[in-house]
């Protein structure tokens, strides 16, 4: 067992870093930067150049090449969590040697395979996981935690060879802005892996395209008892929107690359209604077609009830990174190879979100998606598989050698 890094992990989960979505300040949340002075002080103590954005937030670090290499890799991490579910006060539970039956919570919870599947696989292996009153954060201080365990390790060990590593800590990726302020060209890298996936194995270099869609509807609020031919309930009118969408594209029923539309919040009166989606598909033409035909059914609704009923704004968030990732397909093919080397057997999938990557990888950083040994991320159940995240620093470990002579 790798005390050291659980000591890591347990650590960074500890420090409340949730981001808050729909706000205009950046970082969303200055709690967040608890963290990141933590992970620069830490840097810093390990004799290794780093840096923090003071007003953003960002920290970068270089490990410089002992090695001719000419090629830099980066390692990247967020320190957010989801709000989704409270990241506060977690209150993590190690369970050694897992015996392959319910993990008890607080409050009457259990972690169950009967509910999570995959856990029964975990068996004898050591679980990580909250009492069940927050979640844990494993999406990504597992992520973090592997990269730190990186740093420290490549510092004690000077004999190992390497070329230029970059590593750098993001805020607010869960709320879809991880990369707002990101310093591609000062980060230094030429090739990078976002550390921020799931269960073992996972590399992941497609992902959906995504959009928002804020909807406001207007109504008129009347008496019911003298409402007839006036009353126009915009919780309704919400209601037939959704209604209009189509019913097997919910995330419900969809999987792999199969988009949806997603209703995400919402609230209202009769009188004023607002509702939050995100549209969500990993093929172009399909998740063009999907903001289409959303907007053919505002524009319809407004003919019906009359215009400026029903105001929508769809707005692009990232797009699938595929496309840039291909002719740089060699970070993938690597990541196969550093896989296969510590044992692990490789699952290619297609990301059903987005990651920090994504948009890095538009910007001119190709970044595919690594796992990081968490399950069941923004939620009460999340839990990390301390074994898993040895072999994700082991993989990380690989691909420093793969890319020590490029």
């Amino acid at each position: 067992m790798n005390k050291q890094l659980l000591n890591r992990f347990i650590k960074y989960v500890k420090i409340d870093t949730e981001s808050v979505p729909d706000v205009e300040q950046y970082p969303s949340s200055e709690k967040q930067k608890d963290l990141l002075r933590l992970l620069l002080e830490e840097l810093t103590q390990l004799g290794i150049q780093a840096r923090m954005d003071s007003k953003y937030g960002y920290v970068y670090a270089t490990i410089p090449a002992n090695t001719k290499s000419k090629y830099s890799l980066g390692f990247i991490a967020h320190v957010d969590t989801s709000s989704a579910v409270s990241g506060k006060d977690v209150k993590p539970i190690v369970t050694e040697r897992y015996d392959g039956g319910d993990i008890a919570m607080a409050e009457g919870r259990v972690l169950s395979p009967k509910d999570f599947g995959e856990l029964a696989e975990k068996k004898g292996q050591t679980i990580i996981c909250t009492d069940g009153t927050t979640l844990l954060g494993a999406d990504d201080k597992a992520g973090v935690a592997a990269i730190m365990q990186l740093a420290e390790t490549l510092v004690a060990h000077p004999e190992i060879e390497h070329g230029t590593i970059k590593i750098a800590f993001t805020p607010d990726e869960e709320v879809g802005r991880g990369t707002d302020f990101f310093d591609v060209k000062g980060f230094g890298a030429d090739g990078a892996y976002t550390v921020d996936g799931g269960g073992v194995g996972e590399l992941e270099y497609e992902n959906f395209n995504a959009a928002s869609a804020k909807v406001k509807v207007h109504g008129m609020s009347v008496h019911p008892g003298t409402a007839k031919g006036l009353m126009l309930n915009a919780n309704l009118v919400l209601m037939e929107l959704q209604s209009m969408l189509p019913v097997e594209q919910n995330p419900r029923y969809t999987s792999g690359y199969e988009g949806f539309f997603h209703l995400d919040s919402m609230e209202g009166s009769c009188d004023n209604a607002t509702a939050y989606y995100i549209i969500r598909d990993h093929d172009r033409e399909k998740f063009e077609a999907k903001k289409k035909l959303f907007a053919e059914i505002v524009d319809f609704l407004n003919k019906k009830h009359g215009q400026g009923t029903v105001e929508a704004e769809i707005v692009d968030s990232y797009y699938n990174m595929k496309e840039k990732i291909l002719p740089h397909i060699h970070l993938v093919d690597n990541a196969i190879l550093a896989m296969e080397k510590a044992g692990v057997t490789p699952k290619v999938v297609p990301i059903r979100g987005g990651t920090d990557g994504a948009r890095l990888s538009y910007e001119g950083l190709p970044c595919p998606n690594l796992f990081t040994g968490g399950y069941n991320c923004h939620g009460r159940y999340e839990y990390a598989v301390l074994e898993e995240m040895e072999q994700c620093l082991e993989v990380l470990l690989n691909l420093v050698d793969l890319y020590k002579n490029k």
